[in-house]
C-alpha cells in the first residue's frame, strides 16, 4: 500500500471520527460546547409540563443561556404550607427526608436543606400571595425573598362547544360572531338559563337530553375550576368584587354550583372527555385556551377530524390563568430572563398555545383554522387570595 493512500485512509478515518463527535455533542443538546451548565432549581406548579420539557428550549437554556433547570412539582397550595425545599417532596438531603417522616421541622433557612431558585407557580393569586409575609396563625411556612418575577405563561378561560350549541346561542343573543371569533356577550343570561333549569329543548335542541349545562373542573379541589368560578363572581358583581355584592352573589353562585352536578378533578381528563364524547356527551365545558392549540398541534390527524365542528367561546370578558415566576436568587433572575425569550415564547405559543405577552399579545392565529383572536381585549382581573378563599368555603 502506498504512502499517499495510508494518508488518504487516514484522513477518512478522521472525518469519520469527527462526525460521530459532532453527532454525539448534538445529542446532548450542545451542552459540551459551553462548559459547564449551572444548574436551577424550580419548585414548578402543573399545567405546563409538555413546555417545560421541550428538547428545542432545553436546547435554548443551555446554548443561550448556559442553564440546565431542574423542575420539581408542587401543588400550588403546597407552596404556602409546606417548607419551600426539595426535601418536602422526598427530592435532596436523604437524611432530612428521614427527619421530616420522623415529625422533625425545618425551614428554608435551616442548615443543609435543599433550597430553589425560583418558583413557578399556575396561578397568579398563589404568586402574589407569596411575596406576602407568611400567617404564622394559619401554619403557613416561611419564605424566601422574592427578587423579581412576574407574569411569564398565559392563557384566558375559554367554553369549547359544537356547531348546533352555538348557531343556537347566536339566535338567543348569548353569543355573537365578530371576525370568525365567538364571544359569549352574556354570559349573564347563560347562568340564568342553568339557575332556571332551562332544557336544551327549549332553546331549540331538541336532539340533546336534559337541562343546559357548562362542565368545569370542581373549583373547590382545581386550580381551573377556581379561576373559572373566581371569574363568574367577576361577572356577577359587574367586574368589581366588594363587600357587598360578594354577599348577595355569593349564594346564587352556590346554586349554580350545585346545579352543575358531576365535576372532573383535572382539566385534561375534562377535554378528553370533551373530545371522545362529543356533542352528545359534553355539549359545553370550560378549559383553557391552550388545550385546543396543544391537542392541535400533538394531534393532527384528531384534531382535522373535528375542526370543523368545533366552536371556541370566548366569554367577554375573560380571565387569565397566569403562569407567574418568582425569583429567589441570582441565577433563579437568569431563567426568569431567559424565559422572556422571543424565541422561547414563540415555541410556547406554536406549540403548547401559551400567550407570553403581558396584554395578551398578537399572534399568527391563522394556522389552527378555529376561531382564535390574535388579541385579547377583555379581561378581568385575577382576585386575591381572601377572595378566593371566601369563595371555595362558602361552595364547600
Amino acid at each position: 500500500m502506498s504512502k499517499k493512500t495510508i494518508i488518504g485512509i487516514l484522513i477518512f478515518i478522521g472525518l469519520i471520527l469527527a462526525i460521530i463527535g459532532i453527532k454525539k455533542v448534538m445529542d446532548n443538546d450542545g451542552s459540551e460546547l459551553f462548559g459547564s451548565l449551572t444548574t436551577v432549581y424550580v419548585a414548578t406548579g402543573g399545567g405546563k409540563e409538555d413546555f417545560l420539557a421541550d428538547k428545542d428550549i432545553l436546547k435554548i437554556l443551555k446554548k443561550k443561556y448556559h442553564l440546565n433547570v431542574v423542575y420539581d412539582t408542587w401543588s400550588n397550595g403546597k407552596t404556602i404550607t409546606k417548607p419551600l425545599i426539595r426535601e418536602s417532596v422526598g427530592l435532596g438531603n436523604q437524611s432530612i427526608i428521614n427527619k421530616i417522616n420522623n415529625g422533625e421541622t425545618f425551614e428554608v433557612t435551616s442548615d443543609g436543606v435543599s433550597k430553589y431558585d425560583a418558583l413557578f407557580t399556575s396561578d397568579q393569586r398563589f404568586y402574589d400571595y407569596y411575596k406576602l409575609q407568611p400567617n404564622k396563625e394559619l401554619g403557613e411556612s416561611s419564605r424566601y425573598t422574592v427578587l423579581n418575577g412576574g407574569l411569564t405563561l398565559n392563557t384566558p378561560i375559554v367554553i369549547y362547544s359544537w356547531k348546533e350549541v352555538v348557531d343556537v346561542l347566536i339566535n338567543e343573543q348569548i353569543v355573537t360572531e365578530k371576525d370568525s371569533v365567538y364571544y359569549i356577550t352574556d354570559m349573564n343570561k347563560l347562568m340564568n338559563y342553568i339557575l332556571e333549569g332551562k332544557k336544551w329543548s327549549d332553546i331549540g335542541l331538541g336532539s340533546l337530553y336534559g337541562t343546559i349545562n357548562i362542565a368545569s373542573t370542581d373549583p373547590v379541589t382545581s386550580s381551573p375550576g377556581a379561576t373559572y368560578y373566581g371569574l363568574l363572581l367577576s361577572i356577577l358583581s359587574g367586574g368589581q368584587v366588594t363587600t357587598d355584592n360578594i354577599e348577595t352573589n355569593l349564594p346564587k353562585l352556590k346554586e349554580f354550583y350545585i346545579k352543575s352536578g358531576y365535576m372532573n378533578n383535572t382539566p385534561a381528563d375534562l377535554f378528553e372527555r370533551y373530545l371522545k364524547t362529543g356533542l352528545g356527551g359534553e355539549p359545553m365545558i370550560v378549559d383553557y385556551e391552550k388545550s385546543m392549540i396543544d391537542f392541535a398541534n400533538s394531534s393532527p390527524d384528531a384534531f382535522n377530524q373535528v375542526k370543523d365542528k368545533i366552536r371556541i367561546l370566548y366569554p367577554s370578558p375573560t380571565i387569565w390563568n397566569s403562569h407567574c415566576f418568582a425569583s429567589f436568587t441570582e441565577n433563579g433572575n437568569k431563567l426568569y430572563e431567559a424565559f422572556n425569550d422571543k424565541e422561547i415564547g414563540q415555541i410556547a405559543w406554536e406549540r403548547y398555545g401559551f400567550r407570553t405577552g403581558l396584554t395578551g399579545g398578537n399572534y399568527d392565529v391563522s394556522k389552527i383554522g378555529l376561531g382564535i383572536p390574535e388579541s385579547i381585549t377583555s379581561t378581568v382581573t385575577s382576585l386575591k387570595m381572601d377572595t378566593y378563599n371566601e369563595l371555595i368555603n362558602y361552595l364547600k
